[in-house]
């Protein structure tokens, strides 16, 4: 579903990334792993299209990313929870949920599009009371959720999950992935998710990919991550301040 080859990207004399070669399989749920700023989030946005390689060729479905005509038609089919949600603040959160479904080629009529988003904040564990309120009103786990309810909202093929359990508790984290794992498999959609959150990969990761240095340094499935013995996977699972991979002191 989605395939990256020899992915370079830089900004300025800064290399982000340095060939990048990815294989994601249409319904597999993919988790990418590496320490912040080592190119997760360039990554999807560089399949998105939202900024483009300086060299390599990326494929969704088939069809390079870069030879896309109609733009709107191609982000239809994705789905995106953001870090932090992401929810704007000065509309309801129905309104939020519904967002893609208000406007452009998905375009709804004005009660449909609120039927639908009450219907995917009952899918997130969240009641219909919840639609009329502001983001400002909700705790940060149910923010969370509103964002998962407004990815999910279009039915979209793929969706990307960014760092979902920044800034919960544990607990909200744990309802988090179970949400999505559970999501993912009903809806049959193809998932990326960048995390530094090793929870995270365990519960929802179908296949793990490292990325440090602007390169692939494993790829495995998510049982294997811990029986591995690369050393720069094994350095980050394990939060060891000594080994292959540089830390500031």
């Amino acid at each position: 579903m989605i395939e990256l080859s020899g992915v370079h990207k830089s900004f300025g004399s800064k290399q982000i990334l340095r060939g990048v070669d990815l294989s994601v399989a249409r319904g597999e749920s993919f988790v990418i792993i590496g320490g912040s700023g080592t190119g997760k989030s360039v990554t999807l946005k560089c399949i998105l299209g939202l900024i483009a390689p300086d060299q390599g060729v990326i494929k969704v479905d088939g069809e390079e990313v870069t030879q896309t005509g109609d733009r709107d038609a191609f982000l239809s089919r994705f789905g995106m929870l953001f870090q932090g949600a992401a929810l704007f603040d000065s509309i309801p959160v129905w309104q939020n949920v519904a967002f893609r479904l208000l406007r452009g080629t998905l375009k709804r009529p004005h009660s449909e599009a609120r039927e639908i988003a009450i219907e995917k904040l009952r899918r997130v564990g969240l009641s219909p009371d919840v639609a009329d309120q502001f983001p400002a009103e909700l705790s940060g786990g149910m923010q969370k959720r509103v964002g998962l309810a407004r990815a999910i909202a279009a039915d979209p093929e793929i969706i990307f999950f960014d760092e979902p359990t920044t800034g919960l508790d544990p607990i909200m984290a744990g309802v988090i992935n179970d949400l999505i794992r559970e999501i993912v498999v009903e809806m049959g959609a193809t998932a990326m998710t960048i995390t530094h959150d090793m929870t995270s990969v365990r519960a929802i990761a179908d296949k793990v990919a490292m990325l440090h240095g602007g390169k692939i340094r494993w790829t495995g499935k998510a049982a294997d991550i811990d029986s591995g013995q690369d050393p720069y996977v094994q350095q980050f699972i394990t939060g060891a301040p000594t080994g292959p991979i540089e830390t500031l002191r």
